[in-house]
């Protein structure tokens, strides 16, 4: 693409990002409790499949497979000395199904350890096993990181120090996940949407914001929030609403329509990055397009 994420952000672009991928790995064929991540290196068409039908349905941004695929998360399957080759693979599938349309951003998600003291292991391990992630995902030649869905604020911080250190040229958007609390938003961990902009602000994101655990009411509310406190480019992700169990499967109930007319409001509050999280599809972000292109 011609000009950079920033470039486009900094000249008043609204930039629209993809949506679910693991429903739609499940839909076809990953079994429930495998490794979404082991996908990469035994079937990549279908990532690319994924990646295509996002990119058709107007995403600007489309992410790889990897949210899981630091060493540390992949490690619960046997996986970690596959790290390199993992990464890769997922950004080499979003890449030939976008070819120059749209930036790839690669996914990196929580470790799945807590960090002493409340668990087991410490600052420097972690720090360490995303920047194995990181390096491998900037050899690969993504266009953005995504640090995401974040709930304690230290290790969103070790995966932002780490991208730094691995790729300092590659842009950087940071997200965490927040509960409605009577004392305003939270993350589990406790959190701050005040605290969280400094931290991630200091630690290098390029773009700050919030993803996943609440549907588009919320995170307008949210957005709102992170606006007050930082002048940093925002990101948000909306869940499809909050996930409901029907007739033994997850149900997410928010319409493509309900997410299109979230897109206006996130646009018309400052909102630079709009996308998806757990339960929409491509038609949630075909919907966003149509909504956000009547308002550019």
């Amino acid at each position: 693409m011609s000009d950079g994420l920033l470039a486009r952000i900094q000249r008043g672009e609204v930039l629209l990002a993809d949506g679910a991928v693991g429903s739609l790995l499940l839909a076809r064929g990953l079994e429930k409790g495998a490794p979404p991540e082991g996908i990469n290196l035994s079937a990549p068409q279908v990532l690319e499949e994924i990646a295509r039908l996002y990119l058709e349905a107007g995403a600007d941004i489309v992410q790889t497979n990897t949210f899981g695929a630091s060493p540390l998360k992949l490690a619960r399957y046997g996986l970690a000395a596959q790290t390199a080759e993992i990464n890769a693979a997922a950004v080499r599938a979003v890449r030939r199904a976008v070819n120059g349309k749209a930036f790839v951003s690669a996914s990196c998600g929580p470790s799945g350890r807590l960090l002493l003291p409340y668990g087991d292991i410490g600052e420097d391990e972690v720090r360490d096993s995303f920047l194995r992630q990181m390096a491998a995902l900037a050899d690969a030649g993504v266009d953005a990181l995504c640090v995401e869905t974040m709930t304690d604020l230290r290790e969103a911080r070790l995966a932002l120090e780490a991208a730094r250190r691995a790729a300092p040229g590659i842009p950087v958007m940071a997200t965490m996940t927040f509960e409605a609390t009577p004392r305003g938003f939270y993350t589990v961990m406790g959190d701050t949407i005040m605290a969280a902009c400094r931290g991630l602000s200091e630690s290098g994101a390029d773009l700050v914001g919030s993803n996943c655990g609440n549907g588009s009411a919320l995170m307008a509310a949210i957005a709102g929030e992170f606006r007050k406190e930082t002048r940093l480019p925002l990101v948000i992700q909306s869940n499809a609403g909050l996930p409901e169990l029907r007739r033994g499967e997850v149900h997410y109930p928010e319409t493509p329509e309900q997410l299109a007319r979230a897109a206006r409001e996130l646009r018309a509050g400052g909102v630079a990055v709009i996308g998806g999280c757990c339960g929409t599809t491509p038609e949630h972000t075909r919907a966003m397009r149509r909504a956000l292109d009547k308002v550019a």
